[in-house]
């Protein structure tokens, strides 16, 4: 479910700070990608599979950490947003943008009641763990189901009628029960994709129907216990540790799985409208 909301490299820098003739060597075996900067103020440019991303550094950047698989992970995901969800996003606008956006109340209740269900696998996925190494991520503060659950509570005090799970969660939570265990890598591309496009894009969105519907309230879903930053950061690392132990090819399996994850969480963001 997407707010804005972001390629694995290891690099050697030059311990002098000067700006002057700064090479990174990196390798992503089996590919190579080679980074470059010539002064301060430019804007570095990583080549990768004839595919180039842009960003951000400044000297006192210098040097940099080596990159984990999460980063590969954050780039996919990234040029899949539009301009509008993402100042990296590459992918043409459909439809109205979330500014625009008219939300209803049945609408919301839906999204959120499907929402939900999702978490609610992803919970009882973790937990079963039919691979040892999914209880990595069991607990991580980024769980959402139980928010969601006084949430839909809130809006059954005031008198809303809580609908059944519709279609677009059902397939969802199914297709995630199957990748989860026969397809691992598949599997841990949502986990990541929902998680983390929840705490962007999904935040965003979030303040944007409070704003037209809820008189700014802000719901449970939209917030976690202790600081967000590192809650993610942890996930990250453990993304990185259990990844180190894939092929090139399982890793670039669970890249290709990005595109699917925006498709089945799109279909479920779109009944805000409904």
């Amino acid at each position: 479910m997407a707010s804005a909301p972001t390629s694995a490299f290891s690099a050697k820098a030059h311990p002098s700070p000067r700006l002057s003739a700064i090479a990174l060597r990196t390798a992503l075996s089996p590919r190579s990608l080679t980074l470059s900067r010539r002064h301060a103020s430019a804007f570095p440019t990583l080549i990768t599979h004839s595919r180039t991303l842009v960003v951000s550094a400044t000297a006192t950047e210098m040097p940099q950490k080596a990159k984990g698989f999460v980063d590969e992970m954050r780039a996919v995901a990234m040029k899949l947003h539009t301009r509008d969800q993402a100042k990296e996003g590459q992918k043409e606008p459909q439809g109205q943008p979330v500014a625009k956006w008219e939300p209803t109340i049945e609408g919301y209740l839906k999204f959120l009641v499907d929402s939900k269900l999702v978490y609610d696998t992803l919970d009882s996925i973790l937990h079963k763990a039919p691979y040892q190494w999914y209880a990595e991520f069991w607990n991580t503060g980024l769980e959402r189901s139980e928010s969601l659950a006084k949430d839909l509570e809130w809006f059954k005090e005031q008198g809303h009628i809580i609908p059944a799970p519709s279609s677009p969660g059902l397939s969802y939570a199914q297709y995630l029960e199957e990748l989860s265990e026969n397809d691992p890598q598949a599997f841990i591309c949502h986990f990541y994709n929902i998680y983390f496009a929840h705490t962007a894009g999904g935040r965003m969105i979030g303040k944007k129907v409070a704003e037209k519907l809820l008189d700014n309230k802000e719901l449970e879903f939209y917030q976690w216990e202790g600081n967000l930053s590192q809650l993610l950061q942890n996930v990250r690392e453990k993304i990185n540790q259990v990844s180190n132990s894939w092929s090139r090819e399982e890793k670039d399996h669970c890249l290709e799985e990005t595109e699917k994850s925006f498709k089945y969480s799109g279909e479920i963001l779109r009944l805000i409208l409904s």
